[in-house]
């Protein structure tokens, strides 16, 4: 069942209220179905809240805290009444959620404890976010456009720690973003420790885009259980990248004697596929990273391995694979690795993730989930859709999040004078797909990406991330003909406010004047 947004024009002959402002929410991403009724709940010193689900604890504790930060309490004496309730709703989602509010209560009903989660982060946001901690009366019935609403986190090119990925997961959480997309292995550093192979972090954690000799970077097994569980408790997961056969120098770096080498421009880029150890070495990895990490993928890129695999040809362990399984090109070779790789991946009981160069590699499509990213090759976004694979939207116009928000921008990507606006976030992708009945079942979400090979502290992270990420946000939740961009930058302002206590660096986006890019 599709919702559609009521638009409602305030007017003291209509319902009564005084101002089109007081009586809108101000919420990103904007529900899906939404009546506004006369009158308001208003929060003051206290709250209580009512429920008969011990399961839905935690998640209270997480909405306790951030209500705590506005100045409310939650005490069992007060008369200001959220009562929540575990109901089967008809909306078919378990992310779907109900708020009935009135002038002395709000009753949230949802079908599962994510749903209760999406519901209080409408409440907090539509208190933090208004004049008067005061919210509408009336009826939000709301579930996501997609399933899956992603952020990616590239930290082997620059690493960050922890605080910093908790401050980002946190923000995702609050809009209601759900998937955190972290990229541990590239070729300038490895970052996920090991404990089976120590100097992947220790030699391999070296280093960085910017500085080949910095000291080693990662997280500890200790550290990712943290974040992991962080996550968790505001139901965001994490999908972590080990990315193979290419983009593989830190770890040959660390292991050489799995290197299958690499060109002049990319030296020592890829895994061996034609040695049995390599596979062996890789499983390993894998299997200490599906302990660390209980989402359903591990992603292991596919990508870009032609820049670097001139020296297969000449391999003789490479060779003799070649002779022995019948192949007749590199890329039938790492196809049979990705193939050899996933196998291992089914084994761990996890599916497969990885950029849209996978597409033919013959994985069972049961088991992968593509990326696609490459706007410039359509068609292996069609092949995708033509043959039913799980797809994830992340084209790098408009969802890189590593290229120029501005024309005025010096720091960061553009490809033939195009790059990555608030606009163009806000409205994709139905801006520049038409997608069949079909296609949307094969489509499960979109994501944005922050490269980092232009960002390195935490003030240009920030920069690039605040406010295309709100209107990330709203593409991946807010079905298309509920979508406002006028009505969207109109709450930023008050965004703006929520990031400055949170001392987090954003470009302005609607003033442009306001916001200096920070220097590389």
């Amino acid at each position: 069942m599709r919702y559609f947004l009521t638009l409602v024009v305030c007017s003291i002959m209509a319902i009564g209220c005084t101002s089109q402002k007081k009586e809108n929410w101000k919420i990103i991403p904007y529900p899906n179905s939404i009546s506004i009724q006369p009158g308001y709940f208003t929060f003051k010193k206290d709250i209580n809240i009512v429920t008969s689900d011990s399961i839905l604890n935690p998640v209270i504790r997480v909405f306790e805290k951030k209500i705590n930060e506005i100045g409310i309490t939650i005490s069992n004496n007060s008369k200001r009444l959220i009562e929540i309730e575990l109901s089967t709703l008809g909306l078919d989602d378990t992310e779907a959620y109900k708020l009935e509010i009135d002038r002395n209560k709000i009753k949230l009903t949802a079908e599962n404890p994510k749903g209760v989660f999406y519901g209080l982060m409408t409440i907090w946001q539509g208190v933090k976010l208004s004049n008067s901690n005061a919210i509408p009366c009336g009826l939000i019935k709301d579930k996501p456009r997609y399933v899956y609403r992603g952020f990616m986190l590239d930290e082997s090119r620059h690493f960050f720690g922890k605080e910093k990925v908790k401050q980002i997961i946190n923000l995702m959480s609050e809009l209601k973003l759900n998937t955190f997309h972290w990229h541990l292995t590239d070729a300038p550093g490895w970052r996920i420790e090991i404990k089976a192979f120590p100097k992947l972090t220790t030699i391999g954690g070296q280093g960085n885009h910017t500085d080949p000799n910095a000291p080693a970077k990662y997280y500890t097994q200790e550290e990712i259980k943290e974040i992991v569980a962080y996550a968790a408790e505001r139901f965001v997961t994490i999908i972590p990248e080990i990315d193979m056969p290419g983009h593989a120098t830190a770890a040959n770096k660390a292991y050489p004697e799995y290197s299958g080498g690499g060109s002049e421009k990319h030296p020592e880029f890829t895994f061996n596929p034609g040695k049995e150890s390599t596979y062996a070495y890789l499983t390993t990895i894998l299997r200490e990273t599906a302990s660390l990490f209980p989402s359903e993928y591990i992603h292991i890129g596919g990508d870009e391995v032609h820049f670097g695999n001139a020296k297969w040809v000449k391999d003789a362990h490479i060779n003799s694979l070649i002779k022995r399984e019948g192949l007749t090109s590199m890329k039938d070779v790492e196809n049979y690795f990705i193939r050899r790789m996933a196998d291992s991946i089914v084994t761990l009981n996890k599916k497969v993730a990885g950029w849209d160069e996978i597409t033919k590699s013959g994985v069972d499509k049961e088991n992968l989930l593509i990326y696609w990213w490459r706007h410039n090759k359509p068609g292996s976004l069609d092949e995708a859709l033509n043959n039913k694979y799980s797809i994830v939207l992340c084209p790098r116009i408009p969802l890189y999040l590593d290229f120029i928000q501005h024309k005025s921008h010096k720091n960061g990507r553009i490809w033939d004078g195009k790059f990555s606006t608030l606009d163009g976030v806000y409205h994709y992708p139905d801006s520049l797909h038409t997608f069949t009945t079909e296609d949307n079942y094969s489509i499960k979400g979109i994501q944005g990406c922050l490269w980092t090979e232009k960002v390195k502290t935490n003030q240009q992270i920030d920069f690039m991330t605040y406010p295309r990420i709100f209107a990330l946000s709203e593409s991946a939740w807010t079905e298309n003909n509920n979508k406002n961009y006028i009505r969207f930058k109109s709450f930023l302002p008050s965004l703006y406010d929520y990031l400055d206590e949170q001392k987090i660096y954003y470009f302005n986006g609607v003033n442009d004047t306001l916001r200096l890019e920070p220097e590389f």
